[in-house]
This record gives C-alpha cells, structure tokens and sequence, in this order.
C-alpha cells in the first residue's frame, strides 16, 4: 500500500479535480486552474517556499495524471492545451512511470556514516567487523573511508552505541534491480530498459516524486464517447473499497462502465491449466533424469565402489506461477536463466480479457489492478486497452459522489471460487493450483514474498542449480509483500484487505465445484 501520508492525499486530490474538469463544461479551462484552485492567493504555503513552487509542482503531478511524462513538460504549455492533448491522443505510452524532479530531494548518495555517538571505545568492534580496511581510527574516533566501503553494514551491527548508520535514498534501496539512480542533475531519474514497474520507487518515495501516468482522461473518454467499456476488476479489489463486490460492482455501472467482470474468473483458469501444467512438467522431468542416469551407467559415469555419481543430472524440477507482471518483467531484463522453469499459463488478466473480447468484439476493456506492473502487462496484452489502478477508480467514486455501501447488490454473471479470490494475496496462487489437484500433496510450494535484491539472488541460485530449497516444486513469486494486496496503488491497509477477502473467500465454492 502506497501509505506515505500527504503525498497520497495530494495524488487524490488531484485525481479527483482531473475527473471534475472531465465532467465539467469546460474541461481545458478547469484543468488549468487546478494549481490555482489547490494553491489560491494569500494561502499559507504548506511545503515550500512560495505558492509559486507549490503551483508548479502540482502542476507537474496534473500532467502525470493527465496521462503525459513529467520529464518531456514544455514549462510554456499550458495546462489546457494538455488537457487538449489528452483528449485528442490516439495511443498511451509504454513508459508507466514519471519523475518530478522538482519534488525529489536529491537525496545524499547511500553510504555508512559515524555519526557523534561514536565513543571511540578500545574494543574497536566497528574495525574488526570490517572485512574490507574501510574503517581507521582518527583523533579517537572511527572514520570510514567510503572508497573501500561496500555498504555491507557489519560495522553498523557491531557497534554497541548504534553510532554508525546507514544513510539511504528511499527509492534508490526500494528498487531491487538498480532503475533508478541520480542523474548528471543529482536528481533521481529512471532507467526504463532496467525498470520492471514494480512501483516500489512511488510508495519509498517521501516526497512523492515519482509518479504513474494514469490513464484515467482515456477511459472517461471512451464511457462519454459511448463505447462499451467493460472493467475487469482483480481479486485484490474486494479488500480495497467498503461494502462488498457485488455492490462494487454497481458503482463501478453507476460510474459509467458498461459491466463489470472479475478477474477471478481468469483465476479458476489460469489455476486449472497451470495444475495440468505442473503434472506435465515434474513427469518431463522425471522421464528425462531416468534416462540421464540409464545412459550416464551404460557410458561408466557411475562409481560402483564410491556407489555415487561422478557427475550431477541436469534437473528441472521446479516450476514459477506466471501471475506477477512485475516478476515476468523481471524474467524479461533481469533473470533470463529462470525462463525455463516459468509456468508457460497466461495470467488471469490473459484469460478474462480474452473471454470479454470474444463475447464483446467491440468492447473496450480496463483492468483495474492494485499496482503498476499491470500497466506493463496491460500494453503488451492486445485484449486489455486501458489500466486503471485502486487509487484511480476511489478518486472517480468521489468525484461522482458514489457511496459504494448505499449501492444495491448486484451478482456477476459467472461466480468465482474461493481460491480464485484468494490470489490477491501471498500463498494464494500456490494455494489455488494445489486445490485444482486431486492429489494436492504433489506440490511443494515455496514462496518469494516480495521482489528484492536477496530474493532475486535467491531465485538465481535456484536456476543455476535446477533444484529449489527444501525440496520444494512449485515457487510462488510475489513482487510486492503480502500479494497483490501490497500493491503501490492500493488504498486500504493489508490486514483489512485480507480481512475482506477472506469474507468473501469464505463465503464462496471451492475450486471443484466451479
């Protein structure tokens, strides 16, 4: 959950005027004075310098939220011509993301500092713990020379007076594959062939520099213009909003949406082929260690004396969930060594996309995700147009005055399981293809609970050895902590999302009888 105070209350705040404009007379016109209207003359500046400064910058977040890129603003265009832009553009941009730099403090590099706590004690535990020589001792005191420090923090452990920290740049140490580092200007900038849209950078971020670039003026356009806009709402959502789904779904038709489908339906899918995925898989594996080993004896590769092998079977026995499209991303550009043990089953999202395009041709389909990286998935999937995030569509209830609790129940057309409901969360997806098994003891789940640097070396060691730790077959990949419900743009804390889920989880089939 994207929980970092002010900064998400200003992201909606803005979000909720863009919609207002939308829905006005005058859509330019409004649009440009949202700085104007958020900052008015005489107003006591709550941030920075000047209401000057303040205008700006939320201008700058204005045009992330109409959709364009901070980075490429024309200081002289004004907000209504870009409001302009947003109604006549054809095509979104593959980049999700966008820095403010104005907003970014150009915070310290990360280093280990001593601060004045340092007692220079005559135990000397900082140097002793350094494997490196970065730590001398000078007039007394503990010195670190930054040039042999490899941040490995032993020396902040070590200390007994806690007097050597770590000085760190939130989004630089959020982000496990290193997308985003201080450009020439010393302002944060990112790297997009590195960048796997985890979002970790928007939610570490405390001065909310970094931004998505929403989609939101694009579907708005499409419900005015008419068009059959279908939203397919993720398992994680029935923990994000209060009432219950059935209800959401009618504020989600009071909004403008033609229907609304869950993508737990996908879910069951992807649960059921990902099962028969896995049998096929572990009996390939299987079948080929058996003939590895019948041919590795013929040809003199076992010992009968030492009674073991000379050399190792190439071993797949592993298989990766497909779901996360931050951690698909990751495969792409980062862990290509994996790709061979990746479930080869389309994501939830694939599934009821394809089945919303082939009952309605003409229908324009909006995912509404929890997180970032299904914007990723969502322009490299032809069946999904548009994504819209938690964030977004809380903002559209309010600027149409839709109480969801005040909304009459309304069921979906195909019910979802119970384990299907459950993928917004860590273990679920594991949990789902077990149940989609008669014999549910031939999987071994193993989880990664959120994408980091520790994990992705984790996952690399398992594909260099072909084996997984404790014996385990099947590895659930979570990009963000606690599941889908830890996503960046989520709007309600995890241990309520999990509690609403869960109800509603508790109240449904189970997989088989679906």
């Amino acid at each position: 959950m994207n929980n970092l105070g002010r900064t998400i209350h200003i992201k909606k705040e803005i979000l909720v005027r863009i919609i207002k404009a939308f829905l006005s007379d005058d859509f330019e016109e409004q649009a440009r004075l949202i700085p104007y209207d958020m900052r008015p003359k005489g107003m006591e500046v709550p941030y920075r310098c000047c209401v000057y400064k303040e205008r700006a910058i939320i201008k700058a977040r204005t045009l992330a939220g109409l959709g364009f890129s901070i980075e490429e603003d024309d200081e002289t265009v004004s907000l209504a011509k870009y409001a302009k832009k947003a109604l006549e553009r054809e095509e979104i941009s593959e980049k999700n993301l966008t820095v403010l730099q104005s907003a970014c403090k150009g915070c310290n590099s990360n280093k280990i500092y001593v601060t004045d706590l340092c007692q220079g004690c005559i135990a000397r535990p900082c140097m002793s713990s350094c494997k490196f020589g970065a730590i001398s001792v000078v007039n007394g005191r503990s010195v670190i020379d930054d040039s042999k420090c490899k941040k490995c923090q032993m020396c902040v452990k070590a200390c007994p007076y806690n007097a050597i920290v770590k000085i760190s740049v939130p989004c630089e140490d959020a982000c496990p594959v290193g997308a985003i580092k201080k450009d020439e200007t010393g302002f944060a900038s990112i790297d997009y062939d590195r960048c796997i849209s985890c979002g970790k950078c928007t939610s570490a971020c405390p001065f909310g520099a970094v931004h998505e670039r929403s989609q939101i003026i694009d579907i708005l356009k499409a419900i005015k213009d008419g068009k059959k806009v279908i939203a397919m709402v993720a398992p994680a959502i029935a923990g994000q909003f209060p009432g219950n789904i059935y209800q959401l779904k009618t504020a989600i038709k009071k909004a403008g949406f033609t229907d609304v489908y869950e993508v737990a339906q996908g879910a069951d899918i992807t649960a059921h082929y990902e099962a028969e995925e896995f049998v096929e898989r572990m009996a390939e594996a299987k079948e080929q260690q058996t003939e590895w080993l019948d041919k590795w004896v013929n040809e003199g590769g076992y010992d009968a004396k030492e009674g073991d092998l000379k050399e190792k079977p190439p071993v797949r026995n592993f298989m990766t969930t497909s779901c996360c499209a931050g951690y698909n991303q990751l495969i792409a550009k980062h862990l290509p060594e994996i790709k061979p043990y990746v479930s080869t089953t389309g994501t939830p999202t694939y599934y009821i996309s394809e089945i919303i395009k082939k009952e309605i041709p003409d229908a324009i389909t909006v995912f509404v995700s929890p997180c970032v990286a299904k914007r990723a998935e969502g322009f490299s999937n032809p069946n999904v147009d548009f994504v819209m995030n938690s964030e977004e569509l809380g903002a559209l209830f309010i600027a149409k005055k839709i109480e969801i609790t005040e909304c009459e129940e309304e069921q979906y057309v195909v019910e979802s399981s119970k384990h299907a409901r459950n993928f917004g969360f860590t273990g679920g997806v594991a949990d789902s293809v077990k149940a989609s098994l008669r014999d549910e003891t031939i999987i071994k789940p193993f989880v990664i609970n959120g994408l980091n640097k520790e994990s992705i070396r984790q996952l690399r060691k398992f594909a260099q050895s072909g084996e997984c730790e404790g014996g385990c077959n099947m590895i659930e990949v979570m990009c963000c902590e606690g599941g889908c419900i830890g996503g960046n743009a989520t709007v309600n804390n995890q241990k309520m999302a999990k509690k609403q889920i869960d109800s509603l989880a508790n109240a449904s089939k189970d997989i088989d009888k679906i």
